[in-house]
C-alpha cells in the first residue's frame, strides 16, 4: 500500500469540470469520473445529458451513485496528502521571508505565520497556533488564512471588528456602526454575505467553465476541420499528380508523334521528289537528243537528204514529256500540327470531364432530403402530396397570407434549413423553358417584389425563354451553356462561403458564388415559373449508394 500511495498524484484524482480533487465522486456509463454536484449542476444548465469529456450523449439522465471504489481512493489520497503536508510544514518552519506574514508572537527569529486570529488580531506560527486548536476558548476564534496589517480589519471609530456587511453602502462595519452610523441600512453578518458571494462566483465558475468546455470542443472541431482539410489536400495533390502526369505522357506522346508523322511526311517528301528529278533528266535526255539531230540537219547542205530526214523522223513533233507546272514537292505540315493540338484538346477535355465527374460525385456524398414547404408557397403553387413536385396554376388559391409565404413571386422553400456544414439537392427541370432556384437565408424578404443579389440574402440563378440563364451575382452574369441542363444540383459549404450550380447529366459546372458570408439559416428555394404546367421535380438523394 506505501508503494501504491507513493503513485498517487493528485492529476488521477481531479474532477474534469471543477478541476478540483473529486469530491463524492460518480461515474457515468462511459467510464468518466467526476464530482456528483459538478454533473448534475452541469447538466441542469445544458440542454442535454452529454459525458463532458468523450461527448457521449444520454438518451436519458442517468442515474448516479458514488463510486465507493474511487470515493476510497481519493480518501487516500486526501490523507496522504495531509500527512506530507503536515510532515513538511512540522519539518521546515520556514523562517518568515520577504513579502510573507511574520509571527507576531515570536522574539528574535520571526517564524512564518500559518493563521490569522479574527478576535484577536494577531497572527500565529505553527507553535504559537496550537492553543488555538486545543484550548476550548480559543478554539470558537475566526481563524484565516495568514494576512498582514489586521488593524485594517478594526473599526477605526469603534475599535470593534468589522463582523458585519452593510448592504446599503457594500462595506464592512462592527456591531456599533450597525445601531449608529448604519441603523436605517440593511445588514447581514459578514460570513452569510460570503457565502453568498461564494455562491455567485460559484455560478461564475461554472458559467466559465462551461465557455472554457464549449472552446475546448471548438478547438477539437477545429482540429477535426484541420485532419479533413490535410485528408483533402492530399488526396487533391494525388489526384493532381496522377492528370498532370498523364496529361504530360500525353503531350510527350503528341509531341513524337507529331515529329515522326513530320519526318515521315519529308522522307516521302525526298523520294518523290528524286523520282520527279529522274524522271526530268530522263525527259532532259531525250530533248537534247532530239536538239542535236534538229541541229545537225540545220546546218546540212545535202538538200534532199534534209528534206527526208525532216519528213522520216518528224522532226517538228517533240519527244513526248509531262506538264511541269502545276507539279510542287512542298507538304502542308501545318495540318499535322493542327491535328496534333485537336488530338491533345480531346485529351484535356477527356481529363477535364473526369475531374468534374469526380468533383460531382464528392459533392453529392453531402445529398440531402428536401421537401417543399406549403406555409411558404405562393397561392398560385401547386405542391405535390409528397412535397416534391411544385407547379404554378392560373388560379391562385385563398389562402392564409402569414409571414413566411411568398406574396409576389410565385416562389416556395424547403423545409429543411442548414446553418453550417455541407449540403447538396438536385432539382429535376427536364422540359422546361423557364425556372429560378437557389438558396436564401431566413431573414430574406417573403413580401413584394424581390432583387435577386448575394447583398440581399439570395445566391440563385434562372432559365427563361429555353435558352437564357443567368447567375445573379452582383452584378448579375449572364451564362453560355453547351447544352441545356435537365437536372441541376445545387451544393453549398456553409463556412467555406460557397454556392455551386452544376449541370448533373453534364457532369459540368455551371456557376459558383464564392467568398459568400453566412450568418444565419439557409433554405434552397425553387420556383417553377408562371402559367407552365411542367411540373419541377426537386429529386431527393437519400443515399450515399446512388453516387458509389
Amino acid at each position: 500500500m506505501a508503494a501504491a500511495n507513493y503513485l498517487l498524484s493528485e492529476d488521477q484524482f481531479l474532477c474534469s469540470i471543477c478541476l478540483d480533487v473529486l469530491t463524492d465522486p460518480v461515474s457515468t456509463s462511459c467510464g468518466h469520473n467526476f464530482c456528483k454536484t459538478c454533473i448534475n449542476e452541469h447538466w441542469n444548465i445544458n440542454d442535454q445529458y452529454m459525458c463532458p469529456m468523450c461527448k457521449k450523449v444520454f438518451n436519458t439522465r442517468p442515474e448516479l451513485h458514488i463510486n465507493t471504489f474511487i470515493s476510497e481512493m481519493v480518501a487516500q489520497f486526501r490523507q496522504s496528502a495531509q500527512q506530507k503536508a503536515s510532515h513538511s510544514s512540522s519539518s521546515e518552519q520556514q523562517v518568515s521571508k520577504p513579502g510573507e506574514v511574520p509571527c507576531d508572537v515570536c522574539t528574535g527569529t520571526k517564524l512564518k505565520a500559518l493563521k490569522s486570529c479574527l478576535v484577536c488580531l494577531v497572527s500565529y506560527c505553527e507553535t504559537h497556533l496550537e492553543p488555538h486548536l486545543t484550548m476550548s476558548g480559543l478554539k470558537r476564534h475566526q481563524l484565516i488564512d495568514p494576512v498582514e496589517n489586521l488593524e485594517g480589519r478594526m473599526c477605526m471609530k469603534h475599535n470593534k471588528p468589522l463582523e458585519v456587511f452593510c448592504k446599503t453602502d457594500q462595506t464592512c462595519v462592527c456591531v456599533l456602526c450597525s445601531v449608529s452610523d448604519h441603523k436605517t441600512h440593511e445588514f447581514v453578518p459578514l460570513r452569510e454575505e460570503c457565502e453568498q458571494k461564494k455562491a455567485e462566483l460559484g455560478k461564475t465558475e461554472a458559467e466559465i467553465q462551461q465557455m472554457i468546455q464549449k472552446r475546448q470542443l471548438k478547438i477539437h472541431e477545429v482540429k477535426q476541420s484541420v485532419d479533413l482539410s490535410k485528408e483533402n489536400a492530399e488526396r487533391m495533390i494525388a489526384e493532381g499528380v496522377q492528370i498532370f502526369t498523364s496529361l504530360k505522357e500525353s503531350v510527350e506522346r503528341g509531341q513524337a508523334n507529331l515529329i515522326n508523322s513530320i519526318k515521315e511526311k519529308q522522307k516521302a517528301t525526298e523520294k518523290q521528289a528524286e523520282a520527279f528529278i529522274k524522271e526530268l533528266e530522263q525527259e532532259i535526255s531525250e530533248l537534247k537528243k532530239r536538239r542535236t539531230e534538229v541541229d545537225q540537219l540545220s546546218h546540212s547542205e545535202d538538200h534532199m537528204h534534209l528534206l527526208k530526214s525532216v519528213q522520216s523522223l518528224n522532226i517538228h513533233h517533240l519527244p513526248p514529256t509531262k506538264d511541269w507546272t502545276d507539279v510542287s514537292v512542298c507538304p502542308f505540315y501545318e495540318g499535322t500540327l493542327v491535328a496534333a493540338l485537336a488530338q491533345l484538346k480531346e485529351t484535356l477535355s477527356t481529363e477535364m470531364r473526369k475531374l468534374l465527374e469526380a468533383k460531382l460525385k464528392r459533392v453529392q456524398q453531402y445529398a440531402v432530403d428536401v421537401t417543399l414547404d406549403p406555409d411558404t408557397a405562393h397561392p398560385c403553387l401547386i405542391l405535390s402530396d409528397d412535397g416534391k413536385q411544385v407547379r404554378d396554376s392560373d388560379v391562385q388559391k385563398n389562402l392564409p397570407n402569414n409571414p413566411e409565404r411568398f406574396s409576389y413571386h410565385a416562389w416556395v422553400l424547403g423545409k429543411q434549413s442548414f446553418s453550417s456544414g455541407r449540403f447538396y439537392c438536385e432539382v429535376q427541370v427536364k422540359g422546361k423553358t423557364a425556372w429560378t432556384l437557389g438558396v436564401t437565408r431566413e431573414s430574406s424578404k417573403r413580401k413584394g417584389p424581390i432583387t435577386q443579389s448575394p447583398m440581399k440574402g439570395n445566391w440563385s440563378m434562372w432559365l427563361r425563354n429555353g435558352k437564357e440563364y443567368k447567375a445573379f451575382d452582383d452584378p448579375p452574369v449572364r451564362l453560355s451553356l453547351k447544352s441545356q441542363p435537365q437536372k441541376v444540383g445545387v451544393f453549398v459549404d456553409y463556412e467555406e462561403g460557397l454556392v455551386s450550380f452544376y449541370d448533373v447529366d453534364a457532369a459540368a459546372l455551371i456557376y459558383s458564388f464564392t467568398g459568400c458570408s453566412f450568418t444565419e439559416k439557409l433554405y434552397p428555394y425553387f420556383c417553377p415559373c408562371l402559367n407552365d404546367d411542367d411540373m419541377a421535380a426537386v429529386s431527393c438523394l437519400l443515399s450515399e449508394d446512388q453516387f458509389l
